[in-house]
């Protein structure tokens, strides 16, 4: 099935299927992630935007440790 028949497909199906569908995407996405696939560019430029204010004014993000507490806390629930 060709990447245009699929997208052609998508609007028919059911809200429930679609859920399902964006699931296993965000899996297939956090797993190329975690097995050594790399930001892209446009990921990049945010994530260094992003560092960037954190340098500039303490205040904005979070500590990793924390970061990684309400991660496990969302997880567990």
């Amino acid at each position: 099935m060709s990447k245009s028949e699929i997208m052609a497909e998508l609007p028919r199906l059911r809200a429930e299927d679609r859920q399902e569908i964006l699931d296993r995407l965000w899996q297939m996405e956090e797993a190329t992630l975690l097995h050594g696939g790399a930001p892209d560019s446009a990921e990049t430029a945010l994530l260094d935007r992003e560092l960037i204010a954190f340098e500039q004014d303490g205040q904005n993000g979070s500590p990793w440790r924390e970061v990684l507490s309400r991660i496990r806390t969302a997880a567990s629930r």
